[in-house]
């Protein structure tokens, strides 16, 4: 049975993720810092979906956490077919009140982690006639955000890097898809410390659940599709961000996350 190794898996769209490759009978191999949450979920999939499920507790901030994924999966010579870069969060704020160093630990797990990861794992993706390389960005890659500045660039790279290795890899059986949810009924913004009344009654006027995100996103990576955006509403503002004056983009965001 092949294996999908998935990011950030223990909650939010990651353990949706996590639980929709079991679903369609994957083998995983779940990773995020928390064990308690790992294990139960590995236990709650093994169960019904009768897979297998693998997890690894680590502290994905950590640069040395690579070295790690990329030991256990050798030692136990798992063979990966589906590779799921979701791991990633943001920090709310001005950036020059912001603490750099929880800044660029905040970059090195939105963006370096999954190159690396990518860069590692590529090699076992393509043995296989057919896999999948899932990236998760977001509706905001799309657009610069005030007050989420880093966090919105930071999925723009995870957006550019998805389309330009998607085209290299033409050929190699690799299927290549960015994902890029918007507002999910995840503890997201209070991770964040988005808590203020205003900024999550805007949110959940949009709010999808994970279960709906991980869905699309499998039957996109599945069918090969170069973007997905869950939901009509979301999928309508990346698109016609090509068509309005960035400023105005920008003022309307800077009111939304105040």
């Amino acid at each position: 049975m092949n294996t999908a190794v998935i990011t950030g898996a223990s909650k939010g769209i990651g353990r949706a993720l996590a639980i929709e490759l079991a679903s369609r009978g994957f083998d995983l191999l779940l990773i995020a810092r928390t064990e308690s949450l790992l294990k139960n979920l590995s236990l709650e999939i093994e169960s019904d979906f009768k897979v297998k499920s693998r997890y690894l507790a680590l502290d994905l901030s950590n640069p040395a956490s690579v070295d790690e994924i990329i030991r256990n999966i050798k030692e136990n010579n798992i063979p990966i077919q589906v590779l799921v870069n979701n791991a990633g969060y943001a920090h709310w704020g001005n950036f020059s009140a912001m603490n750099l160093v929880e800044q660029e630990k905040m970059m090195f797990v939105n963006m370096n982690l999954m190159v690396k990861l990518s860069h590692h794992l590529l090699p076992y993706l393509m043995i296989h006639k057919k896999s999948y390389l899932l990236n998760v960005s977001s509706s905001s890659a799309y657009q610069s955000v005030p007050t989420l500045a880093i966090y919105c660039a930071s999925k723009s790279f995870v957006l550019q890097f998805t389309r330009a290795i998607r085209h290299e890899l033409k050929g190699n059986g690799v299927h290549v898809s960015c994902l890029s949810p918007g507002p999910t009924d995840t503890n997201f913004m209070d991770a964040a410390g988005m808590t203020t009344e205003k900024m999550k009654k805007n949110a959940a006027k949009f709010n999808m659940t994970s279960e709906s995100v991980a869905k699309t996103a499998i039957d996109g990576l599945m069918k090969n599709k170069a973007e997905i955006i869950p939901g009509f509403l979301n999928l309508l503002q990346a698109k016609m961000v090509n068509f309005v004056p960035k400023q105005i983009t920008e003022n309307i965001a800077a009111g939304l996350y105040k």
